[in-house]
């Protein structure tokens, strides 16, 4: 008989462990807390509007294809996709735009307007993350990092050098550009890792090459197009998944978990259970204490990527200086850093980030309107209440009017706002965090927390507090090593 797998969560980890573990001949069980599949990337409609609750920016196409390449599919079999130009706008001022162009040409000569001479040294840069991505992403991110012997390896040991891992990204990016607006640039895709630029090895400039040379795209219809194909895939494949079924205990019995229990009272049985939740949670409320990976002690000394408060709006009027992707950066980006990294609180002047999917999508509205997904990046672990939820909408809604030079607040038909509580709430997530483990030296691959439970020798965790980390490319990947892990120790 086949061996059956129980994985608890359907974000892209469960279900990319879930759909490659069907693949390998195991017999699969997702089952979802929630009423609806992927995790953090679920989506909703009200008031004729389409709001994807999660990940808004689609970034490294070449994962997702590799993905369903696996399986013998195409991205384009499950959904159309569109590369945006310009891939975003950045907000500096009154009037003070940048416009990232999609196309290199374009973005040398923009960096040249900026800074005479900085385009030779884009490209230089650029050079350098192609090389970094192309050997993080095929040498680094598809090992399950159990150990540091994995990465003894003289080719990897030489690389470790021109991969930049013990220099910070402000260090090199300072060292090749001096406008402060160009460095702004370049280091906001780190902002969500985890640390300050500062403190983050410059091995993540592979996200500027993920930005600005494979671009930046959108699925038509929204992010959740992602889900509903790896649910087609996975029903495909012959996967179960089980909505409504919140899992309340793993049960184990001399270090082997025989099945786990959920709060509708049902009990499923597996020779092999997958955590896609939340990693402390799975071990801090689902297990008998002796049976943890990692005390509480632990947890807390952890380095937490960022939470966010979020707003969707409907809007019932068309925003013409809208760009799909609109990131606001005319506050201090070191002093937000600070106040997310070093000094943990409610940001003084917040940055923000609006997203208006309808400028590319008229499916996500009512013709005639906009539908706009706000975000803060916040500290994770704040206290988090109606007033300052209430507070920073005021706050970042004036500097957005101010920017479009129109009122916006007046035409909002929809309104709902999403934070710390929602995500402990709706993903157990530890200290209402969104993005999971932060990314800093000390928390990178074999740091990690591990994906195989020590104590219980067919329990394992995928997503993004374990390897690789936190974003959806990686959550795939690790969806992929955890069941390539299950494959190898259990057939």
């Amino acid at each position: 008989m086949r061996k059956k797998v129980v994985v608890v969560g359907s974000g892209f980890a469960g279900l990319s462990a879930a759909c490659n573990l069907a693949a390998a001949g195991f017999e699969v069980t997702v089952l979802e807390k929630n009423s609806v599949p992927g995790g953090r990337a679920r989506q909703f409609q009200a008031e004729g509007f389409t709001f994807d609750m999660g990940p808004s920016w689609y970034w490294m196409p070449d994962v997702f294809e590799q993905f369903f390449a696996r399986f013998g599919k195409k991205v384009s079999d499950y959904y159309d996709l569109v590369r945006l130009d310009p891939s975003y706008a950045v907000i500096f001022g009154d009037g003070d735009v940048m416009q990232v162009p999609a196309q290199m040409p374009e973005l040398e000569a923009m960096f040249e307007q900026y800074e005479p001479g900085s385009a030779l040294h884009l490209r230089k840069f650029l050079e350098e993350a192609a090389y970094k991505y192309r050997v993080g992403m095929t040498e680094f991110v598809h090992k399950p990092s159990n150990s540091i012997f994995e990465f003894a390896d003289w080719r990897i040991l030489i690389s470790l050098f021109r991969l930049q891992m013990f220099t910070p990204i402000s260090r090199q990016v300072r060292s090749m550009f001096r406008n402060k607006k160009l460095i702004d640039l370049l280091e906001f895709p780190v902002l969500f890792l985890g640390a300050t630029p500062q403190k983050t090895p410059a091995l993540y400039s592979l996200m500027n090459y993920a930005d600005m040379a494979l671009g930046t795209w959108s699925p038509m219809g929204g992010m959740y197009k992602i889900i509903e194909a790896m649910v087609a895939l996975a029903e495909e494949l012959g996967v179960k998944i089980e909505l409504g079924q919140e899992v309340i205990h793993i049960e184990a019995t001399n270090g082997h978990a025989t099945g786990v229990r959920t709060r509708e009272g049902l009990e499923f049985a597996a020779d092999v259970v997958v955590g896609g939740a939340d990693y402390h949670h799975m071990e801090t409320a689902l297990l008998d204490k002796h049976l943890r990976n990692y005390t509480d002690r632990y947890w807390e000394s952890r380095t937490m990527a960022p939470s966010s408060l979020l707003w969707y709006l409907g809007v019932n009027k068309r925003i013409p200086r809208l760009k799909h992707h609109n990131l606001f950066f005319d506050e201090d980006f070191a002093l937000h850093a600070q106040e997310i990294y070093e000094d943990p609180k409610w940001p003084s002047k917040p940055l923000f980030y609006v997203s208006a999917p309808s400028v590319t999508d008229a499916s996500v509205a009512p013709e005639g309107c906009e539908n706009l997904f706000i975000l803060i990046p916040v500290a994770p672990g704040l206290e988090d209440t109606d007033a300052v939820r209430e507070r920073y909408y005021e706050m970042v809604m004036a500097r957005l009017e101010k920017h479009v030079g129109e009122n916006i607040r007046d035409a909002v038909v929809y309104k709902r706002s999403y934070a710390h509580a929602d995500f402990a709430a709706d993903y157990h997530a530890f200290k209402g965090n969104a993005y999971g483990l932060a990314n800093t030296l000390l928390q990178t691959a074999f740091l990690k927390p591990k994906m195989r439970n020590r104590k219980v020798n067919n329990l394992f965790y995928t997503g993004q507090l374990t390897v690789p980390g936190p974003g959806v490319p990686p959550s795939l990947i690790s969806g992929q090593v955890v069941a390539g892990e299950i494959s190898r120790l259990f057939t």
